[in-house]
C-alpha cells in the first residue's frame, strides 16, 4: 500500500489513502475470481513476491526465521507479518526493489506512475458533484474506475514496451526484460486487460450506466490500439520514409494513441457516475481530445527540445536532405544531430507560441460550455498542465 501512497502523491491525503485501499481489495477480488481455478504457481506469478537472498542483512535474523517457516514461494499476505512491516519501515520504495527482486505482476505494471488519471476520475466527480466529499459508496466506485483506467495503462506499457523492443519503463526493467518473464509478459497484459472486465463486472452490474462503461472502454481500447498501429507502421525501423510523418498523421496519432485515454476516458467516467448521457457531451469529448494533443506536444518538446508538429511545417526541406541519416534513432551522436537542427529552427519559440495559442483557443472553448460544473473539470485538467516543466 506504500507504494501505492507514493505514487497517488497529486491528489489529497484522504483521496490517496481511499485510493490505495481500493487497490488492494480490487487486486486481491482478482485472485479469488471463482471464474479461473488458479494453481500456487499461477496465484504467484500474478502476485508473488521474492525474498532477499541470505546475504543481505536483516536485524535479528530475520531472513533466517523467515526461511525457516517455508514462506518464500508464497503469496505476499501470507509472509509472516513481522518481515512484512520490516519491509515497509526500513527500505524505500527503491531499495525494496533492488533488494526484493522480482516484484508482483500486478503491482509492478500497475503501480509505479503518478496516477493522474484514476485520480482524475475522482477530482472530477466531486466537482460535478459539486461536493468536497463523496460518500463511502460513491468514493469506492469513483476510485474503481480510476483504477480500471490505471489497468488500462499497465496494459497498454506492458505491450508497447515490447513492441518498441524498450529497455526500461518508470525507472525499472520493462517487464519482458524482467528474468524468466520473457514474452510470457503478452499473455501478461492480455490478463490485466481482462480484469478491467472483471472489475467493471463485478461492482457495475446493474447500474443503468453499466452497458455505457463496458462501451466506453471498448470504445476508447480500439481507438488507442488504431493510434499505436499508425505508430508502429509510420515509425517501422528499417522502412523508413520520413515523408509519411507529416502534420496530419502525427496528430491522428497523438489523437488516438494518448489522448482519448488520459484525457477523454477520466471525465466520461465521471459523467457517467454522474447520471450523464456521454452523447450530449461530444464538445466535451472535442475539448478533451484536443487538450490531449496539447499535452503530447508539450512532452515532446520536454524530451526532445522542440514540437514535432513544428518540424513538420518548418524543416521538412532541410530535415530530408540532411538529418535522414539520424532522425529516429537512439544513439547518442544521431539524438545530438537532430537536437542541433531542433536549436537551429528556434523551435522553442515557436514551442512557446503553440502553447500560448492553444490555451487561449481551448479556454474559449470550455468557457462556452453551458454547465458550469463542467466548465470547472476541464479548466481544472487544463491548469494541471498548462506551462509545466515536467
Amino acid at each position: 500500500m506504500a507504494t501505492v501512497m507514493a505514487a497517488a502523491n497529486g491528489s489529497g491525503g484522504d483521496t490517496k489513502a481511499a485510493f490505495a485501499e481500493i487497490y488492494d481489495k480490487l487486486k486481491q477480488e482478482m485472485l479469488e475470481d471463482p471464474a479461473f481455478e488458479f494453481t500456487d504457481e499461477s496465484l504467484q506469478w500474478i502476485d508473488r513476491v521474492m525474498l532477499p537472498s541470505p546475504s543481505l542483512h536483516l536485524r535479528g535474523g530475520l531472513f533466517a526465521r523467515v526461511r525457516a517457516s517455508g514462506y518464500e514461494d508464497l503469496m505476499p499476505g501470507r509472509v509472516p507479518n513481522e518481515f512484512s512491516q520490516f519491509v515497509r519501515t526500513s527500505t524505500s520504495a527503491g531499495s525494496y526493489q533492488s533488494s526484493i527482486g522480482t516484484r508482483k505482476m500486478v503491482d509492478y505494471n500497475v503501480l509505479g506512475g503518478k496516477c493522474n488519471r484514476g485520480l482524475s476520475v475522482i477530482d472530477s466527480y466531486k466537482i460535478l458533484k459539486g461536493v468536497d466529499v463523496l460518500s463511502k459508496e460513491e468514493t469506492f466506485l469513483a476510485c474503481t474506475l480510476g483504477w480500471c483506467i490505471e489497468w488500462l495503462q499497465a496494459y497498454f506499457l506492458v505491450l508497447d514496451d515490447i513492441m518498441d523492443n524498450s529497455q526500461t519503463r518508470r525507472g525499472q526493467p520493462c517487464w519482458f526484460r524482467v528474468p524468466q518473464v520473457g514474452l510470457i509478459a503478452v499473455n501478461d497484459g492480455i490478463i490485466l486487460r481482462n480484469h478491467i472486465s472483471r472489475i467493471l463486472q463485478r461492482h457495475f452490474k446493474g447500474k443503468p450506466y453499466y452497458v455505457d462503461l463496458f462501451d466506453l472502454f471498448n470504445e476508447v481500447e480500439f481507438k488507442t490500439a488504431s493510434g499505436q498501429l499508425l505508430d508502429l507502421i509510420t515509425t517501422h525501423e528499417g522502412e523508413k520514409d520520413l515523408s509519411k510523418y507529416n502534420l496530419t498523421v502525427h496528430r491522428r496519432i497523438v489523437q488516438y494513441k494518448t489522448a482519448y485515454y488520459s484525457f477523454y476516458l477520466p471525465v466520461a467516467c465521471a459523467l457517467l457516475l454522474s447520471g450523464e448521457n456521454l452523447d450530449n457531451f461530444g464538445d466535451v469529448k472535442n475539448i478533451l481530445v484536443e487538450m490531449g494533443t496539447y499535452f503530447q506536444v508539450q512532452d515532446d518538446y520536454l524530451d526532445c527540445f522542440g514540437d514535432p508538429e513544428f518540424i513538420g511545417k518548418t524543416m521538412s526541406k532541410t530535415f530530408m536532405s540532411d538529418q535522414q541519416e539520424n532522425y529516429g534513432k537512439s544513439d547518442p551522436e544521431s539524438v545530438a544531430k537532430v537536437k542541433d537542427l531542433y536549436r537551429e529552427l528556434n523551435l522553442e519559440v515557436l514551442f512557446h507560441e503553440y502553447e500560448r495559442e492553444s490555451y487561449n483557443r481551448l479556454i474559449a472553448d470550455i468557457e462556452a460550455q453551458p454547465n458550469k460544473a463542467v466548465q470547472s473539470v476541464l479548466k481544472s485538467f487544463l491548469h494541471k498542465i498548462y506551462k509545466r516543466d515536467k
